[in-house]
């Protein structure tokens, strides 16, 4: 029960992150969210769209350095403390979080994270009666 992102290793300079993004609108691909992390040369822009198969393909094709990754999503009551309920359940397990973004859409809150054993935090997120959101939900949500 986890999504595909995109994880694309760009470089940081004027310019780069646009080419990448026209990239993605020639394809016809919809951007749900995004995130970038980076460092003094370069980044990682991470990536959830609305065909993470195809983009990934077609960055590929393009010569892109590009990955596709399982990350998990969450779906939360827009409220405060939902997001420290979720992330309470994997604490508990004694599972860490590699890297974590969120943001809002159809008036839910999205959690995406990854973590040092996603099996093990599917298990204990849908035992602790969370609502993990399947990629065919994200293009309902929209």
């Amino acid at each position: 029960m986890t999504i595909h992102q995109l994880s694309i290793f760009i470089e940081n300079k004027a310019g780069t992150l646009v080419a990448l993004l026209r990239q993605l609108k020639e394809a016809g691909i919809q951007l749900i969210a995004s995130t970038i992390s980076d460092t003094v040369d370069y980044g990682i822009c991470r990536i959830i769209c609305s065909e993470p198969v195809r983009a990934y393909e077609f960055l590929k094709e393009a010569g892109v350095a590009v990955s596709l990754c399982e990350v998990i999503a969450v779906e939360l009551d827009d409220e405060p403390g939902r997001a420290a309920d979720a992330i309470g359940v994997l604490s508990d397990e004694g599972l860490s979080i590699a890297y974590l973004y969120s943001f809002l859409l159809g008036g839910k809150g999205v959690l995406v994270f990854r973590t040092n054993d996603n099996v093990r935090a599917v298990e204990a997120l849908q035992k602790g009666g969370q609502k993990l959101i399947l990629e065919k939900d994200l293009s309902h949500l929209l």
